[in-house]
């Protein structure tokens, strides 16, 4: 029954005109049929008012809140409360996070953690460092990280880790169009396998189902 579905809370920036597609794809996910994401996205919080989130949110008929700040815990809790969510999922949320059980908090970054990340390393940022690596000879794929979150930047406990190759005539955008792909396929299937209990925090290990699932997740090619 619908009521016993885990409550998903989703935050994400956006931008005045745009973004918000990884919150769309949750949505949609969630209501497939059968769900690929087998939860109900309760709400979304973003810090642009009236911009490509919330316009989006309107459009699938998803209460949205907007925030100016503080970004301080008790703010977080707030929405927790309000929207009375069982998870998290950080979504292209670019404010620190604190005041939240990390077990029940995620964040998905588009490129390898923990090198590429931290709180100048975001959205094209990423992909620009990325390629400087690789043309140095000193990676050979980006990734599109899953994690959980903590008080610190891009620093929680890694639970997905999907390497994404880097072609040699790759700009900025075009790697990023390849791991925004990469982000809207495996991001509701990873989500559900953390909102269904086969993905958990257990102190600051994380623990799978099963051996299958863990190398499904965290492949070794890197």
């Amino acid at each position: 029954m619908e009521k016993t579905r885990p409550k998903i809370l989703v935050f994400a920036s956006g931008t005045k005109t745009g973004g918000g597609s990884g919150f769309e794809t949750l949505v949609r996910a969630s209501r497939a049929r059968p769900p690929i994401l087998n939860a109900r996205i309760c709400g979304v919080v973003t810090n642009h008012s009236s911009g490509g989130v919330w316009q989006r949110a309107q459009a699938l008929g998803i209460p949205a809140a907007y925030w100016a700040g503080p970004y301080l815990a008790q703010g977080y809790q707030n929405f927790v409360k309000h929207f009375q969510a069982d998870y998290v999922m950080l979504s292209g949320w670019l404010k620190l996070v604190a005041g939240l059980d990390p077990a029940r908090t995620i964040n998905i970054h588009p490129g390898p953690l923990p090198r590429f990340g931290g709180p100048q390393l975001y959205g094209h940022y990423v992909h620009e460092a990325v390629l400087a690596a690789y043309r140095r000879g000193e990676i050979t794929h980006s990734a599109v990280t899953m994690h959980f979150v903590d008080e610190k930047y891009d620093r929680g406990p890694v639970f997905f880790a999907l390497p994404v190759p880097i072609e040699p005539d790759d700009t900025p955008e075009t790697l990023a169009a390849r791991v925004n792909r990469a982000e809207h396929e495996w991001q509701p299937r990873v989500l559900n396998y953390v909102v269904q209990g086969q993905v958990r925090l257990v102190g600051r290990e994380v623990v799978y189902e099963t051996e299958e699932l863990q190398r499904l997740l965290l492949p070794a090619a890197r």
